[in-house]
């Protein structure tokens, strides 16, 4: 039995029937992704329903599996009490697990959009926008964040049009707030460019960006991982544009800043055994493979490899994984990283690298440093 199918089997008894017509009257119940009338419960939570086991298999895989219990007192209805100050108790819980449901559904969604999952990221997108209406209303600033995940999702799944929708609401919002966040601003211009590149507006695209890099390093400075994401994406427009020198040292000033942070983490963190989930979270790690490995195949299919970033590349990848608890991927591109290092003038990268793959055979007892 394939892994899927394992899945679905699992999922399908996780749910039982019910019917709408049995339902207090003026009480429907609604597919938790299409608001449709719905005929399938979860029987863990018994408070999320679905029209049909697709729907209901699509949430499960994609954030309903981390949240179900966390739903239960959210959506189950309030309990008599005849205290304000109970009554005040209650709803400040509920609040609270509001705002720790929008933020874990967050997450969850930016991770899967950076490992390229783009409709598994779509529940959890959609459930943050929902929470985010409930405890901000329909026209608050904190819904910006969600209109963004759900506008990159569908410039990933190619639905343009849709996109421009979330993205139109999102600008709307941060142009009638002028106290929004620089943080904000900067994940508005580069979902805006992620659209003008999709849509082959190049230098649209980079304008976008351009303002990405300048808001975010208002926020968070210009040798940030934050901010070479926007590095990054103008590298791979001006790789659209057949400008291979400007991306190569976009794509240099992304592979330092990610190797500088990686380096102080493992200095940091080696003595304690402690990994990256104690650095930053998964989205983050997510990211970081993304851009990293991208950039390692566009520099080894290129006619003029640049060595030494090859090294450099290949080398945060390494610490990436160790740190994220893989030492069999630190292991794998930790040799790739020694082997370029051993083909540039500067052998300083040389020593840090062997002394990873030292660290990364004896966290795996089974895996060896040689290839």
């Amino acid at each position: 039995m394939s892994s899927t199918t394992r899945s679905k089997s699992h999922v399908s008894v996780l749910t039982s029937a019910i019917n709408p017509l049995a339902n207090p009257r003026g009480a429907k119940k609604l597919c938790e992704l299409c608001q449709n009338l719905a005929y399938l419960q979860c029987t863990k939570c018994r408070v999320t329903f679905y029209c049909d086991t697709e729907h209901q298999q699509a949430d499960w895989v994609g954030i309903h599996e981390k949240i179900c219990q966390l739903l239960i007192p959210i959506r189950t209805a309030m309990p008599f009490h005849s205290l304000q100050a109970d009554r005040d108790h209650h709803r400040a819980q509920i609040l609270h697990r509001q705002e720790e449901l929008i933020e874990i559904s967050r997450a969850v969604a930016q991770k899967k959009l950076f490992e390229g999952k783009y409709q598994e990221s779509l529940p959890a997108a959609q459930l943050s926008l929902r929470c985010a209406m409930d405890v901000y209303g329909p026209s608050a600033v904190q819904l910006v964040p969600a209109y963004l995940l759900l506008a990159e999702a569908n410039v990933g799944l190619g639905s343009l049009s849709q996109a421009e929708g979330y993205l139109s609401q999102a600008e709307w919002t941060v142009m009638k707030t002028p106290e929004c966040s620089q943080t904000v601003r900067h994940q508005l211009h580069r979902n805006l460019g992620r659209l003008y590149t999709a849509t082959e507006n190049l230098e649209g695209a980079l304008l976008h960006f351009a303002n990405d890099v300048y808001y975010a390093s208002e926020e968070y400075g210009l040798d940030n991982i934050v901010t070479c994401g926007g590095y990054f994406l103008m590298a791979n427009v001006f790789i659209k544009q057949e400008k291979m020198d400007i991306a190569s040292s976009l794509y240099t000033e992304v592979a330092s800043t990610w190797h500088s942070h990686l380096t102080k983490l493992l200095e940091t963190h080696t003595p304690g055994s402690m990994t990256l989930e104690h650095s930053f979270d998964e989205a983050q790690q997510a990211e970081a493979d993304q851009m990293l490995r991208a950039m390692l195949k566009v520099q080894e299919s290129s006619p003029k490899q640049a060595t030494a970033q090859n090294t450099l590349v290949a080398h945060s990848l390494a610490m990436l994984w160790f740190l994220g608890g893989s030492p069999d991927k630190a292991l794998e591109f930790g040799r790739k990283a020694l082997q370029s290092s051993q083909l540039v003038p500067d052998h300083s990268l040389t020593e840090p690298i062997q002394g990873l793959l030292q660290l990364a055979a004896e966290r795996g007892p089974h895996l060896t440093i040689a290839s």
